[in-house]
């Protein structure tokens, strides 16, 4: 049995503008001629130009692809379509008569006003079916009765455009009763018809006038991108107090089209509190950096190592090498590359950068020619609690990779260290602090020939193992409390994709500037420091809770090696500013090679024989601004 073709909307469509095309010819004569036009025309040569005209429209419509649009989303590039295919029928039509007829008994106006006509019978039904559709005609449509719960806006561009757009079609949840801006000048204007109130700062007066008016709004949705955190974190606040809750939209990339005539909107994410604007990246030079290298990533499994082998993977590198001492993490990252970059040459190595014997077999098998270390033992009361495996992994276990670096022709190493390694007052960040030094201090000693060494200093990143985030969202699921050490602490903090981001960046500028950037650290801008209990509280709101009622906080006082305030410079190492956005550069802290390899060898012995305070007596004799209470007492 053969199926027939079904006919469908593009047919019906095809149709439908077949039809107007005979009728806009037809009503261009008769407006033109009234009561002349049968005394000038006989039937006959009026239905052979009738169609002659409607067979050029068929032609031309066909070839303008006039029906991949849906009339439901009729647009102005629409309009633009159908005015060329008017335009170009027209044309063609008055070619073809002159050539038959020489335009005899058809008045030349007669074609300018089948061009409005034409273009008045093709449109306007689209625009009509739309308006319809999207209810501005007040039609009544199912649902319609259906409470909509209130919005205040905060942003009046191109998503809150679209947003409004979906609250007008379909069975909307949502009525926006005012907008919020960020630009003074657009107080007072409109979208859609919904009226632009004030800026950002008046939000509690916004909210007044239209409680005064009845129009009080429920919720704050964010439809612009690029508020910073500290902006979000403030309407948080104020939306909290005003008995409001805080959402946003999706990315516009995010957002369907199209598909659904739902609206979407998604809870504030803590990003979103923190985020901060985007950094402006050099991203071809960061791929010229990756892009058919062999690469090899320490700490592979991690958070931080994790993001870096994915955004290594995606700059089309020759090869990754994923080093990793936990077999589960190494077993996790390497099954998402092989479904993510299934044609990339990887290899997942189990490997621990402590073991020197290990480490030299991993180089020679694999001769990467980009090394990231990003292994470390990073949480603070762990390593106070273990200062033994802290320095033999973020000291001793740097050292060792690096040298490999040197011995098997590396040509970059980058390592990833942290802004506890500035002032330190625990073991975790005076190790993170030895590992800078001898980076440094090799990248001091060779040539610009040889192989480049560039650390990368940051703070906290969002999600982390080691991250507060994470251990907030726990005890929230289980019903609090939220623990914070001390109501003072503050802490920097950043998302990991972005993060690395820079981490990549400044490692593509620091290789291809060795002499400018010889033996400096690379520290990226962090932003405003956040204090950790008013993160809590805010974290508790975001979950629909309140603060000291609902979720209790518990002040449990400092951990081992904690202090307050983390700072991302030492006082030595004045801040100084670079041509990348979000990168700033320490300057040069290091000693003489020889003397910290030395100081390298006996701390090596110290942590193998397991000597505590002899390992301690290094670390203060080599981080002298060092002020933990971990062994041996500082000296006076």
């Amino acid at each position: 049995m053969i199926d027939r073709p079904r006919l469908n909307r593009g047919h019906i469509a095809f149709v439908h503008d077949l039809v107007m095309a005979a009728l806009s010819f037809l009503l261009s004569l008769w407006l033109r001629l009234g009561d002349n036009l049968t005394a000038t025309w006989d039937g006959q040569r009026l239905a052979l130009a009738t169609g002659l005209f409607t067979l050029v429209a068929a032609a031309v419509f066909l070839s303008q692809r006039m029906y991949r649009g849906i009339w439901r989303y009729a647009s102005t590039r629409d309009l633009m379509t159908i005015v060329r295919a008017v335009t170009v029928t027209i044309l063609v039509f008055l070619a073809l008569l002159f050539f038959f007829t020489r335009l005899a008994d058809l008045p030349r106006s007669a074609l300018l006003i089948n061009w409005f006509a034409l273009l008045a019978l093709l449109g306007g039904p689209r625009f009509v079916y739309r308006m319809v559709k999207d209810r501005h005609l007040g039609l009544p449509r199912d649902g319609e009765g259906a409470r909509r719960i209130p919005v205040l806006l905060v942003g009046a561009g191109d998503a809150a455009d679209l947003f409004l757009r979906a609250t007008l079609r379909g069975d909307a949840h949502y009525q926006a009763v005012g907008m919020l801006t960020t630009v003074a000048g657009r107080v007072g204007r409109g979208i859609h018809g919904v009226e632009v109130l004030g800026t950002v700062d008046r939000l509690e007066a916004v909210t007044a006038t239209l409680k005064a008016r009845g129009h009080a709004p429920e919720r704050l949705i964010l439809t612009e991108e690029s508020l910073s955190g500290a902006v979000v974190r403030d309407l948080l606040d104020k939306a909290d107090g005003l008995g409001m809750t805080l959402a946003r939209l999706p990315k516009l990339t995010d957002l369907k089209s199209g598909v659904s005539d739902r609206v979407e909107i998604k809870p504030i994410a803590v990003e979103d509190l923190l985020g901060r604007p985007q950094a402006v990246l050099d991203r071809q030079a960061m791929r010229s950096l990756i892009e058919g290298r062999r690469v090899l990533v320490t700490g592979a499994g991690g958070s931080i190592g994790g993001e870096l082998v994915r955004q290594i993977a995606d700059a089309g590198p020759a090869a990754v090498t994923l080093v990793e001492s936990s077999e589960y993490a190494l077993y996790t990252i390497d099954l998402e590359m092989a479904e993510r970059h299934p044609a990339l040459t990887r290899a997942a190595v189990v490997a621990d950068v402590r073991d020197r014997q290990r480490i030299a077999q991993v180089m020679a098998e694999r001769r990467p020619e980009l090394v990231f270390h990003a292994a470390a033992l990073k949480h603070v009361p762990m390593v106070e609690a273990n200062p033994l495996e802290g320095a033999l992994t973020n000291a001793v276990g740097t050292r060792i990779l690096a040298d490999a670096c040197l011995a098997h022709g590396v040509g970059l190493m980058v390592l990833i260290s942290t802004d506890k390694a500035v002032n330190p007052t625990n073991v975790m960040g005076a190790t993170k602090r030895l590992a800078e030094t001898y980076c440094q201090a090799l990248d001091q000693a060779n040539d610009s020939h040889g192989t480049r060494f560039v650390t990368v200093r940051f703070g906290n990143v969002l999600g982390s193992t080691g991250s507060v985030v994470p251990l907030f969202r726990r005890q929230l699921a289980a019903g609090g409390p939220i623990t914070v050490t001390d109501p003072e602490m503050t802490r920097y903090f950043m998302t990991i994709r972005e993060a690395v981001e820079l981490v990549l960046q400044a490692s593509a500028f620091g290789f291809s500037n060795p002499t400018k950037y010889q033996g400096r650290i690379f520290v990226l801008d962090m932003g405003e420091p956040v204090k950790i209990l008013h993160l809590a509280r805010q974290m508790i709101r975001l979950a629909g809770l309140q603060p000291d009622h609902d979720v209790k906080i518990q002040i449990t006082g400092l951990r081992p090696g904690e202090k307050l305030f983390e700072e991302i410079f030492h006082g030595a190492e004045a801040p100084v500013p670079t041509e990348m956005d979000g990168v700033l550069l320490a300057s040069v802290r290091a000693g003489d090679t020889d003397a910290v390899a030395k100081a390298f060898d006996d701390l090596e012995a110290a942590c193998r024989r397991l000597d505590l305070d002899g390992m301690m007596a290094i670390i203060r004799r080599l981080v002298p601004e060092y002020s933990g209470s971990v062994g041996i007492p500082a000296e006076a």
